[in-house]
């Protein structure tokens, strides 16, 4: 064998070399692509609502971000006198019945977080007073849907779904900084963030 014949071997060696590596790096910067893409539709909204410097407070019921607990307490009350909201058996404190799209009768519990004495997340609990395991006009996923309807009524269009591995899945809307997500608690409940933005992030209030 020639000193040429090695030298050929060690350069198509070198050449399988750099392509297997090209191979690789082509791989790893699709599965950057790819995972940018499955993220962007709510980063991306997220990120241009927040930049917008759009400021949005309403809650319901007269309740708003940034309102004193003082003023919280004294608004529960008068609504509590009128009638609207009374005592709830329940981890969130505060019961109120409103009417939903669909005519079912429903539980809707709230109760705030503060942060420097003033409201910067609500937390909603919402149960159909009707519900039954085997009754399907009160599952689960027809309370999503309806809780989103009345929603579009109090917020506006604008939700989109956001899906995980699992199947799992929230409804979304985010205008400025206010985000609200809609999603299944349990069988009977389901669960939704109002959360201003400018104070947390959701990850830091869903642990």
């Amino acid at each position: 064998m020639t000193v040429s014949f090695f030298m050929t071997r060690i350069k198509m060696n070198t050449v399988k070399v750099d392509f297997k590596q090209f191979q690789i790096l082509v791989i790893v910067a699709f599965c950057l692509l790819s995972s940018c893409t499955l993220e962007t539709e709510y980063e991306k909204i997220k990120k241009r609502e927040l930049a917008s410097g759009k400021v949005y407070k309403d809650l319901f019921l007269g309740l708003e971000f940034e309102m004193a607990r003082k003023r919280f307490f004294e608004t529960c009350w008068e609504l509590n006198q009128q009638g609207i909201l009374i005592n709830g058996a329940h981890e969130l404190m505060v019961r109120y019945q409103p009417e939903l799209p669909s005519g079912n009768p429903v539980n809707m519990f709230f109760y705030p977080r503060f942060e420097e004495e003033k409201i910067y997340y609500m937390p909603v609990e919402f149960q159909y007073q009707n519900w039954f395991p085997t009754n399907q006009e009160t599952t689960a996923e027809k309370l999503v849907a309806d809780v989103v309807e009345l929603f579009e009524g109090w917020y506006g269009q604008g939700f989109f779904k956001v899906e995980d591995k699992s199947g799992a899945f929230a409804m979304v809307k985010i205008d400025g900084n206010r985000l609200i997500r809609v999603y299944i608690k349990s069988l009977s409940a389901v669960r939704v963030d109002i959360l201003d933005m400018r104070i947390k992030d959701i990850k830091d209030v869903s642990k």
